[in-house]
């Protein structure tokens, strides 16, 4: 019997978006979630996956978000399922397969598109995962390993998803200015395929760009009158990632939460590292870390919007 006055019973939350695919493994009592409530986690987001991927090296970026090398140990779907069965984590896991992951196993280079050879083998493993369970697929396509995949290369990917009842979700190829250019790729992927859609941590990123919810919003809402369509957005006001040279700027704080070189950064502002090292803030030795964007404020709001779910992203 547990006193209830006062308090609020609610079921688990789903954290919708995670990269905690290599966390429901090897720290199985997932405490930094359960803490919080969340239940359920859906890993394989932004194009990553710990499964199906066999690395001839290093994680390529930023599918090294999720470990060192020795943490990507399934070359197949099914060895992931069961990992994490063995596992008992004390969350549900879902998991969607990552675009980038799937380049990694059968490109020399990410630079190019995948050739129709190349795609077949990648949508021969997607099939596999699929009939193991697997919710779906994701991309990446802002990150520099996916961002030379063109429309028609997921296009091809993505058409095996409709029959096995799965969806496409997708970091969108741009958060800036070309944001609603876009959703309009990511709407055609889901159209293609039959599939539903959902846009991971929908967002106007970029100082110029702050101040387009409604724009970006409406155009969501004009896309839901033909197909199903959805998105998770931040419930808090940063972003994080690895730390790509591209989206470095000094119109706002930018926080290295991690470096393979300079592992005492961890913690400190990007701009004040640069100082004290006497480089400008997109010197590449400075680019090896992951951030944390602060903050996403100046950001105009249409109001409440019904529709997004929650992104934690796994951090």
């Amino acid at each position: 019997m547990v006193e209830g006055h006062g308090l609020i019973l609610s079921p688990g939350f789903i954290d919708v978006h995670t990269h905690d695919d290599t966390n429901v493994v090897r720290q199985p009592d997932m405490t930094p979630k359960l803490s919080q409530g969340v239940t359920t986690v859906i890993v394989g987001n932004c194009g990553i996956s710990a499964a199906p991927v066999k690395l001839s090296g290093d994680p390529p970026d930023p599918m090294n978000l999720l470990g060192h090398a020795d943490a990507f140990c399934y070359p197949d779907f099914r060895s992931y399922v069961q990992a994490v069965d063995a596992a008992q984590p004390a969350v549900n896991v879902a998991a969607l397969v990552g675009h980038t992951a799937l380049r990694s196993n059968h490109m020399d280079r990410f630079d190019r598109a995948a050739t129709p050879a190349e795609i077949a083998a990648m949508r021969a493993q997607l099939e596999e995962a699929l009939q193991h369970g697997a919710l779906g697929l994701s991309t990446g396509l802002a990150y520099a390993n996916a961002f030379s995949a063109p429309t028609e290369e997921v296009l091809a990917l993505a058409e095996p998803l409709a029959h096995a009842g799965a969806l496409y979700a997708t970091h969108l190829r741009s958060e800036f200015a070309e944001i609603l250019d876009a959703m309009d790729e990511a709407f055609r992927i889901g159209r293609h395929a039959r599939v539903p859609v959902v846009i991971s941590h929908l967002k106007c990123a970029g100082v110029p760009n702050w101040g387009r919810s409604t724009e970006v919003l409406d155009a969501l809402d004009a896309a839901q009158r033909w197909q199903p369509v959805g998105c998770d957005c931040y419930p808090y006001t940063a972003s994080s990632s690895t730390l790509d040279l591209k989206q470095v700027t000094s119109d706002f704080d930018i926080m290295v939460t991690w470096s393979e070189g300079a592992p005492e950064m961890g913690g400190r502002l990007l701009a004040d590292i640069a100082a004290e090292w006497q480089v400008d803030l997109h010197e590449p030795r400075a680019a090896d870390a992951g951030r944390c964007r602060l903050p996403l404020h100046g950001r105009r709001r249409r109001g409440p919007y019904p529709e997004p779910s929650c992104d934690g992203s796994g951090l």
